[in-house]
């Protein structure tokens, strides 16, 4: 049985035809190799020997699988031959219900688009790139006659030079200060610039040029700004060759001064240049990685190098790698890391990839040209790849010891706590608010291998008194517990805790189990941590069951340290949500609620009048005087403060 399906396909620079269906049979919930096998040959027979994308689904419709293919036909028929699949694979025919196919231009469109598909449905049997998150880069700004030099995250919509990715915030923020003290270019707001009377500190710390209040003109910040660019460019030795001629010609005119200050500009470019951690001068432009195997764990290792600097490094661990060659684990985790990272021209790696060519392929229109993946042979860059190994494996090994000590820990909780087995999700619970306003409620989860950020929660406190804090927690539990009944009835999906723990003490406790017992929900198992007889002294955590007994842990046990970093955590996530929402409703202006009047015309109003008080006052005549403000948006205002009747 087969029906039209035209699924949400996220942006890409690939064009795809807009062939696209589903393919559906009637089966099951449950595990079963024969209805797979069925639901697999019905999409088979419909196939054509074109390029393309698959997705198998289960039962409920959720994503088991992206593949691409060369030929789709081929490709999608392998899996109805079960003697050749692997024990993982028979796994996922047999959840497999449905198939969606998408076909391309191209099998290169195909592995970008799988990339694409991969990072959105997050499927349980492919390979995941698990540190998503984007990376940092630096941003030039060139839409301002004195450009601005910052740290920059995300979708790359202002106009300027991007220079990246730098492998950490730390990484990037030490460059940048670098940098200042080189180039003396301004890092604050064009805000902040236009408003400034007298050079701020940064100026008498010598870390900016002080253009805000004339101390540079703008020729001569243009000029620093070029040499930035060619600095973050690739051109180091060639500025520097320049400051020391300039700084030879300073000290002969007997300008010590400015001899003094190029000096001290100077060390920074060698401060830059001396905090590589390898030399990777020559090479340009190029990203190296190295993978490292041992006891069924993967640990990627990645150096960054642009304008022969080399940038920082970050080791990766992706997920769900069982049963794969470390060349198709290495390959998919390329796809999926520039889905985001623009690719340099050169990508060096550790082994011979089967389907380098292809990847190159479909990373050379993000990256404006030609992409060689290839595995250096000798001289610098097999030597920098060696480096890149050694530290993959050390990295790797790092990662194993703390996943031992992670795993020895939840054993100790489980018993300690009397679990049927160690928890593999924990939810832990926190309020916060100050004397009742802007109250909300918090969620962090940890797993095995520690916090996954991604799904933390807030919820705005909306029925409970905000200085009750039993209620709140019972008012959030409520919520959080009815959708995941709503969304998760057969707790399926992996979005069931395991264990939740409350920051708080019996009343708390009291106000959870009864939530939890009027839901039916009874087999979640819950723990309140409170401070204990000496409030503020850590280590006399008392720990509450739902049956009124508590438990003390010694003062010095790894598992208390561990319950604390739990608690300290939501702690941290509820504290900052707070600080977010009382800064918002600070800024928050009487304004926001005339509809249609969007920030540029409210700033505007507020130019012109001073408060929002004066605009209530103000006739429509005055309104419509006022720059920036059209008649319509002008009787918009006027008849929001003054209705008819």
């Amino acid at each position: 049985m087969a029906k039209a399906d035209r699924p949400d396909l996220p942006t890409s620079s690939a064009r795809f035809n807009e062939e696209r269906a589903t393919y559906a049979v009637q089966g099951e919930g449950t595990p079963d190799l024969d209805a797979g096998i069925a639901a697999i040959r019905e999409v088979v027979r419909t196939l054509r020997p074109k390029p393309g994308v698959y997705r198998m689904h289960d039962a409920r419709g959720d994503v088991l699988y992206v593949g691409k293919a060369r030929v789709l036909k081929n490709r999608v028929a392998n899996y109805t031959q079960v003697d050749r699949l692997s024990t993982r694979l028979r796994r996922m025919v047999s959840q497999t219900r449905s198939l969606t196919i998408v076909t391309t231009n191209s099998e290169a469109e195909a592995l970008l688009l799988e990339a694409q598909l991969i990072k959105r449905y997050r499927p349980p049997y492919n390979v995941l790139l698990r540190d998503d998150k984007s990376f940092p880069f630096i941003l030039l700004r060139t839409d301002h006659a004195f450009p601005r030099i910052s740290k920059h995250r995300g979708a790359r919509r202002a106009k300027g030079n991007y220079y990246g990715p730098f492998a950490s915030a730390g990484s990037v923020n030490t460059t940048i200060n670098a940098l200042q003290k080189l180039f003396l270019l301004r890092s604050c707001t064009d805000g902040f610039f236009s408003r400034r009377d007298r050079p701020c500190l940064l100026y008498q710390i010598k870390r900016c040029s002080a253009p805000c209040v004339g101390r540079i003109d703008e020729a001569g910040y243009a000029e620093l700004v070029a040499e930035a660019r060619d600095f973050l460019g690739g051109k180091s030795g060639a500025v520097q060759k320049k400051m020391e001629g300039q700084m030879a010609e300073a000290a002969a005119a007997l300008d010590y001064e400015r001899a003094a200050m190029l000096r001290d500009r100077l060390r920074a470019a060698t401060f830059i240049q001396g905090s590589q951690a390898i030399n990777a001068e020559g090479l340009g432009n190029a990203d190296i990685f190295a993978l490292a195997g041992s006891g069924g764990h993967i640990g990627i290792q990645a150096f960054f190098i642009r304008g022969g600097q080399n940038w920082g490094h970050r080791a990766f661990f992706p997920a769900h790698t069982e049963g794969l060659s470390e060349e198709d684990v290495l390959t998919s985790f390329l796809a999926q890391f520039y889905e985001e990272v623009p690719p340099p021209r050169c990508i060096l790696v550790d082994r011979v990839l089967p389907e380098a060519e292809l990847l190159g392929e479909a990373l050379a229109s993000s990256a404006g040209g030609k992409v060689e993946i290839s595995m250096p042979q000798r001289g610098d860059r097999k030597r920098m790849i060696e480096q890149a190994r050694r530290n993959a494996v050390e990295a790797l090994e790092r990662r194993q010891a703390e996943s031992g000590t992670k795993a020895k820990l939840n054993r100790e909780l489980a018993e300690f706590l009397e679990l049927a087995e160690p928890p593999r999700r924990i939810e832990v619970y926190d309020n916060s608010h100050i004397q009742g306003s802007q109250a909300l409620g918090a969620m962090i989860v940890a797993g095995p291998e520690g916090f996954l950020k991604g799904q933390y929660r807030k919820w705005n406190i909306k029925t409970a008194q905000t200085d009750d804090d039993v209620g709140m927690m019972r008012e959030v539990l409520g919520r959080r517990f009815a959708r995941a009944q709503f969304e998760d009835s057969d707790r399926e999906g992996g979005m069931w805790p395991d264990l939740v723990l409350l920051d708080g003490g019996k009343g708390q406790m009291s106000a959870a189990k009864e939530i939890l017992e009027e839901m039916g929900v009874e087999d979640v198992p819950l723990i309140a941590i409170a401070k204990g007889p000496h409030h503020g002294r850590e280590g006399r955590e008392v720990f509450h069951f739902p049956d009124g007994r508590e438990k003390l842990l010694p003062v010095n046990s790894p598992l208390l340290f561990h319950l604390q970093r739990l608690r300290d955590e939501v702690h941290r996530f509820a504290i900052g949500a707070h600080r977010e929402k009382r800064s918002r409703a600070i800024t928050a202006s009487p304004l926001d609620e005339i509809p249609g009047i969007g920030p540029a015309r409210k700033r505007a109003l507020l130019l012109h009048f001073g408060t929002a008080g004066k605009v209530r006052a103000a006739a429509l005549g005055d309104l419509q005087r006022a720059p920036g403000v059209s008649a319509t948006v002008a009787q918009a205002v006027y008849d929001f403060y003054h209705p008819s009747g």
